[in-house]
């Protein structure tokens, strides 16, 4: 029977308190270097206009990138494409391969399925590695998760557009996100079959996309620790997506599936997942995927777990609509921490509000379609609002708190439209 997991608050803090004594074991990068990379990380950011001027001159290709990325319905962020959220009102629940944004930290690897292995390893483990290829995972029980996947920067250029505050990183907007179906094995029938034992306690997926150079220093292949209890919850090690086996661009030939967290934890073109009886940290928990600031300590805020709360409109900002003239609304809300429960949409500003109606049935870890009719009386620039609140009575606010590199923007979006 599995354990019941942690709360990730209760298992961060004692991650957070066992890094700062010096007791958590770094993988592949020295603690010294580490430290050294936190206090840059720490400072304060720049959101980099030059990057949002590629992003709007983007050409419909990206370095390492695979597949097509028709400028309709993606924009190109550096290695990265955002889906425009527009595009996703032709299509159904499910994110089409075609649409899912990309974040890459280095280019997508071409893996043939006939080469690959995992490699389970570590000390906590009962006895020495053990390794997978392809076909054994897929003899494996097969398990079926609808599941979202969102980067934690997702909507961070608004902290700088609506909120006059700088920060580092992709100028995304609320693009990085898309909800697959995804089959594949249980994370935990495979820790099991390799000899977990009874006293481990993180462990550790490593990608096998190129190694990643930050600040003048190598960090390794992309890893982030996860707690065994999460790993034997719900994690999957999927090999398809939406009926079909992974796109390159999206972990061909297995990826991980961790379901409502950051989207850094669904490590793609998966290799070897070390397993410990000790905790362990890497760069992307300690000096990338917290929160710095003015609103945290100097050496940060937990590592970020959970996604947040968010809602966009499948509408073009700038859009142009017919006064006079019946609009059809659409647009998705989802959450990390609970299935949302309500949407209401304001057309003044957020003056009035007004439920829309929800087009799925709310899920964690999931999104929830919604419309709502609306007449525009008066030509002249409008405000669009949408702000959704989930079973647990959390509701966007009105600001997001800033941190130094823009993750986890949750406040309601002002998207603006010209009627005429």
């Amino acid at each position: 029977m599995s354990p019941v997991p942690p709360t990730e608050s209760v298992y961060d803090r004692i991650r957070l308190r066992q890094w700062r004594l010096g007791r958590a074991r770094t993988a592949g990068v020295e603690r010294r270097t580490l430290l050294k990379l936190l206090a840059t990380a720490s400072a304060a950011g720049s959101f980099a206009a030059a990057g949002q001027a590629s992003a709007r001159a983007a050409a419909p290709a990206a370095p390492g990138i695979v597949k097509p990325l028709p400028p309709e319905v993606f924009t190109v962020r550096g290695t990265n494409a955002e889906t425009n959220f527009a595009a996703l009102r032709s299509t159904g629940h499910l994110t089409p391969a075609s649409h899912f944004f990309v974040r890459n930290h280095t280019s997508t690897p071409r893996i043939a399925a006939a080469d690959w292995k995992l490699t389970v390893w570590g000390s906590g483990l009962r006895g020495p590695a053990v390794e997978f290829g392809y076909d054994d995972l897929r003899a494996l029980p097969p398990v079926t998760r609808t599941a979202f996947v969102e980067c934690a920067g997702n909507g961070r250029s608004y902290y700088t557009t609506q909120q006059n505050q700088q920060v580092s990183g992709t100028a995304w907007t609320l693009g990085a996100i898309g909800v697959g179906r995804w089959r594949g094995a249980r994370l935990s029938d495979v820790l099991r079959r390799a000899g977990l034992a009874a006293g481990a306690v993180d462990i550790l997926p490593r990608g096998l996309d190129a190694e990643v150079i930050s600040e003048g220093t190598n960090l390794g292949r992309v890893r982030r620790p996860l707690p065994v209890a999460k790993a034997l919850d719900d994690v999957l090690l999927a090999y398809e997506m939406n009926s079909e086996p992974l796109p390159p661009d999206h972990g061909f030939p297995v990826r991980l599936i961790v379901p409502s967290w950051v989207g850094i934890s669904n490590i793609k073109w998966l290799g070897d997942i070390e397993v410990s009886d000790e905790p362990l940290v890497s760069p992307w928990n300690t000096t990338l995927y917290r929160l710095f600031g003015d609103n945290y300590p100097p050496e940060g805020s937990a590592p970020l777990a959970r996604q947040t709360l968010k809602s966009a409109f499948e509408l073009a900002q700038g859009a142009t609509v017919t006064a006079g003239r019946k609009q059809m609304l659409t647009g998705r809300s989802w959450s990390g921490g609970a299935p949302v429960r309500s949407v209401e949409i304001s057309t003044d500003g957020g003056t009035h509000w007004h439920h829309a109606r929800l087009r799925d049935t709310p899920r964690r870890g999931d999104w929830v379609r919604w419309s709502a009719e609306w007449v525009p009386r008066e030509p002249g620039p409008a405000v669009l609002l949408a702000r959704a609140t989930d079973s647990s009575g959390r509701r966007q606010p009105e600001v997001a708190v800033p941190n130094t590199q823009g993750y986890l923007f949750d406040a309601v979006v002002r998207h603006s439209v010209t009627v005429v």
